[in-house]
């Protein structure tokens, strides 16, 4: 995932994303980062995040993996934090200095926490330096928004609808996870999980002994203690077993080397990617239109309704070829307050003085209400 971001993301967001800080700016003010990477556990990497900085000043941010133990409670404050979607949230939160990684690809990050209600510590690492740590809590505790994203695409763009039934093989040299070493790696896993349970039933009941004066109760203590035992040291056993048999084992087979049973076919995908680049567009053309209803009243899940209300209302395509002109008269909503809301939308969008795709022109949207009083 990292070298494909690398190779074909990053390179892409250099040259497309506005407002990025001149060399100049750069050099001027050392904490200053050209743009922010937010990543879920699966980016964690100290050594991508050093070269992000170092080669490109780029900011990258995600879940520490390794955060070592608690911090005092004391250290927590609560805090402010405005979510992205305009909520208002209060949150126990500390910040240090951590020096994350090891070896040349040590770098020191900012590491904030936040106490939640239960005593338990969520870590964050990032390089982010000139923002304030509230701003970067509202980016990472609010990765909820993604499976928001995808839930609401889901519901309402149909992001997950099979395009076509085509389906196609894969190159004979296409490196795909060899099935004898998932299958290795499963039986290893459940072992890990089986194992860990009675460590952690043995050393509870090594802390906590049974008194001998009761013997019956004693010896049955130290019946259970000696079965705990004896299957802690099968499974070591066991395990020990396998993570020699996965040692012999290539983690990765080409295509052509599969047995037959174990060969799959995947979906055409050339259909599916048009389409939802096109529904991504739909998206964020949404997004920007939302931005604009926001405000004291009206939140972004309110704002999002209320376009989906717009998108069924009906309205007449006025055409001045004389003027150039394309109006796009929409009919009223069912609230005085929705209207209110759209006209503010319509001015926002004809002060863009866009024209109509292949045509020279210009659409300019109204409300019936408007030409009615």
């Amino acid at each position: 995932m990292l070298k494909t971001i690398e190779k074909n993301i990053v390179p892409k967001l250099l040259n497309d994303i506005p407002n990025q800080p001149s060399q100049k700016e750069l050099i001027a003010v050392p904490e200053r980062c050209r743009f922010i990477m937010v990543f879920d556990r699966e980016g964690y990497s100290p050594a991508f995040f050093k070269k992000m900085w170092d080669r490109y000043r780029i900011s990258c941010m995600t879940y520490h993996k390794h955060p070592g133990r608690d911090w005092p409670e004391e250290w927590f404050h609560e805090h402010e934090v405005m979510m992205p979607n305009g909520q208002c949230v209060t949150m126990k939160l500390a910040e240090m200095g951590s020096k994350v990684g090891s070896g040349k690809n040590a770098m020191w990050m900012r590491e904030i926490r936040k106490l939640t209600q239960s005593g338990h510590q969520t870590s964050l690492i990032s390089t982010v330096f000139e923002q304030e740590l509230t701003q970067l809590s509202a980016k990472m505790f609010s990765r909820w928004c993604q499976e928001n994203f995808f839930r609401y695409m889901m519901e309402h763009f149909a992001i997950d609808l099979l395009q076509e039934y085509g389906t196609e093989g894969f190159p004979d040299t296409e490196q795909v996870v060899n099935p004898a070493w998932r299958t290795l790696d499963k039986k290893r896993n459940s072992i890990q999980n089986k194992l860990r349970y009675r460590q952690a039933r043995f050393g509870e009941m090594a802390m906590h002994p049974q008194a001998k004066d009761n013997e019956k109760k004693y010896e049955n203590w130290i019946n259970k203690k000696a079965a705990l035992l004896e299957e802690v040291e099968q499974y070591e056993a066991e395990l020990s077993n396998i993570k020699s048999k996965i040692k012999e084992v290539s983690k990765h087979i080409t295509w052509g080397n599969l047995e037959d049973q174990d060969k799959f076919m995947h979906l055409l995908p050339n259909r599916k990617r048009l389409m939802d680049t096109v529904k991504m567009i739909a998206y964020r053309a949404e997004t920007s239109m939302a931005g604009i209803l926001k405000s004291e009243t009206i939140d972004m899940p309110a704002a999002r309704r209320l376009l989906q209300d717009l998108y069924a209302t009906e309205a007449d395509l006025l055409p001045d070829t004389e003027n150039k002109v394309l109006t796009v008269r929409v009919h009223n909503a069912s609230r005085p307050a929705a209207n209110k809301a759209f006209i503010r939308l319509f001015d926002e969008l004809n002060s863009a003085e866009l024209c109509y795709p292949g045509t020279n022109m210009k659409m300019e949207y109204v409300l019936a209400l408007n030409e009615s009083g």
